[in-house]
């Protein structure tokens, strides 16, 4: 059975946990708890090859205060989910360190990521816009989705397209892709 280690990442109050939990268990948490590090697992058929496969996700803490945690989490990943809250335009803004400290660990510019604006069901409180996600996952070259932890809209579809993205990293090497000599900006 294939392994996937999942690490979400964002800064506090998102809805890391809040997606993480509905994913795993199908239900909402109402109450914010600043999480420190949870970690889930989750046994489901991957749609891409139909075999059954086991999502390892690691939901890690928003605080500042256990960021240095970080390097860890990111060098025992293997892809990615950038969390924003998108009625929260800071939240935003520091997501764009979170992907550099990735592309820093890893040593390599196509890490398996997705840019989430989580919350759109706040539409009405919206503090970043669709485009600007769009263009920043564009910029990244990473999908780029909008979720609702609460309805559930498009949670199912983030962790079936984080699997996609590791499966797709885990292909032969194209020559087309960097190599090992390559140095990273």
């Amino acid at each position: 059975m294939r392994e996937y280690k999942v690490v979400v990442l964002g800064s506090g109050g998102v809805g890391k946990s809040a997606l993480t939990v509905q994913f795993v268990t199908g239900s909402f948490i109402e109450k914010y708890d600043p999480t420190i590090e949870d970690f889930y697992r989750k046994e489901m058929e991957i749609e891409v090859d139909s075999s059954p496969s086991v999502l390892e996700i690691l939901d890690t803490a928003g605080t500042e205060q256990f960021a240095s945690m970080r390097d860890l989490y990111i060098k025992n990943g293997q892809g990615f989910i950038l969390v924003y809250s998108l009625v929260n335009q800071q939240s935003f803004q520091d997501i764009k360190p979170m992907r550099d400290q990735i592309i820093r660990v890893k040593r390599y510019e196509r890490v398996p990521m997705i840019l989430v604006g989580n919350k759109v069901d706040l539409e009405g409180e919206r503090e970043v816009s669709f485009g600007e996600g769009k263009a920043l996952a564009e910029e990244w070259s990473c999908p780029f989705m909008e979720t609702s932890a609460k309805n559930k809209a498009s949670v199912d579809e983030l962790f079936a397209e984080i699997v996609r993205q590791m499966n797709y990293a885990s292909l032969p090497e194209k020559q087309d892709q960097c190599c090992t000599t390559c140095v990273v900006q």
